[in-house]
């Protein structure tokens, strides 16, 4: 199945690329540093863990804009995206196989963070649920921002520029909370629900608080971003 090829090929190239490895080594330093210089002055071991997964989300969403954003436009700059558009290969599967390797590789490195957490359990009294609870949304979170930088790859041919619409979008999804403070309903209800921070995660999985309308929400965002990239590789077939 081409998508599973494609996911192999991508997930490879992570592994075996030092960049794929110095993105996770600067995102485990930089979870850590934070972890060192804001969360673990708290006293309180669930105060620690919450400020440790709002510190990481941020780096988590940086990190999966940059995992991504040299899908798509790399190939079209080095020419192997003509190869494809004139395969037998959907959109559709190119799409999917590249996002799923990204995913899979974000993964890995929130694994390998996961020492910290348990470092706070063995001193305090958390949960293994509220460990689990705030992983889940910090790798849908990162799916998310994964499916932005997807996004971006799929419209600018050059890396850079992919990176700069990537992270535009990202951050302008961050703050559609505090903008609709300023807004009366129900475009004040709208763009709260379409922040990817403060509402969903803030206000649940940072805290190991789970409910199934965030995990519907990233989901759903995951999703309609993938689908963009999809219709602009389809709109770029025929140029």
């Amino acid at each position: 199945m081409a998508t599973i090829t494609i996911f192999r090929r991508e997930l490879g190239a992570y592994l075996r690329s030092p960049v794929g490895w110095i993105i996770a080594a600067v995102t485990l330093l930089l979870q850590g540093i934070l972890f060192q210089v804001f969360a673990a002055r708290n006293t309180l071991a669930g105060d620690m863990l919450s400020n440790f997964f709002m510190w990481s989300s941020i780096v988590v969403v940086i990190a999966g804009v940059i995992l991504s954003i040299r899908l798509i436009s790399d190939e079209r700059q080095s020419g192997a995206l003509m190869l494809l558009n004139t395969s037998p290969v959907r959109e559709t599967q190119v799409i999917a196989g590249k996002f799923l390797a990204a995913l899979a590789f974000l993964a890995i490195i929130l694994l390998l963070s996961l020492y910290i957490p348990l470092l706070i359990k063995s001193e305090g009294k958390i949960t293994r649920g509220q460990i689990a609870v705030g992983y889940l949304g910090l790798f849908l979170l990162g799916g998310t921002s994964l499916a932005i930088g997807l996004f971006a790859s799929s419209l600018a041919r050059q890396p850079l520029i992919a990176a700069v619409v990537g992270a535009a979008i990202a951050g302008l999804f961050a703050i559609f909370y505090q903008l609709s403070r300023l807004l009366d309903a129900p475009m004040k209800t709208v763009f709260a629900e379409l922040d990817i921070w403060w509402l969903h995660f803030q206000g649940g999985f940072m805290r190991g608080i789970f409910d199934l309308k965030d995990l519907v929400y990233y989901l759903a965002m995951t999703y309609f971003f993938l689908l963009l990239s999809v219709k602009t590789l389809e709109a770029k077939r025929w140029q």
